[in-house]
């Protein structure tokens, strides 16, 4: 991301990073939604159940996916488990992976080059 600071852009940016499994690698898929995208990525952030009391016990060997969207107006969070990763999560999920890009966050993983959205979330 350039020095533009996407709180005030207009931009929407959309994390996901999936742990766990049997070997444990993380990995990471990051989209920031360019202009004329923004409507169907705010379609896709709205219809998430957010503020749903879900609880994300994972279970052995299980991947828990963390999920974390920004908007002008608003910046969402949210763990799902892998068992409830259907629906809306789902169709975000399955969005930004297939837009996003991915890399294997481990050890020996080479970053990508650009600066992480992620970080820019926190």
């Amino acid at each position: 991301m350039s020095g533009v600071d996407p709180a005030t852009d207009g931009s929407i940016l959309v994390a996901v990073v999936r742990t766990g499994g049997i070997a444990g690698i993380r990995r990471t898929w990051e989209v920031e939604a360019p202009a004329p995208d923004t409507a169907r990525w705010r379609e896709l952030i709205d219809r998430c159940p957010w503020e749903e009391d879900r609880a994300t016990d994972a279970g052995a060997d299980r991947y828990v996916w963390h999920i974390r969207a920004r908007t002008p107006e608003r910046e969402c969070e949210r763990e799902v488990s892998d068992a409830q990763l259907d629906g809306p999560w789902r169709a975000l999920v399955d969005a930004v992976r297939a837009e996003g890009g991915g890399w294997a966050r481990s050890l020996g993983a080479i970053p990508p080059a650009r600066p992480s959205a992620l970080s820019t979330l926190a």
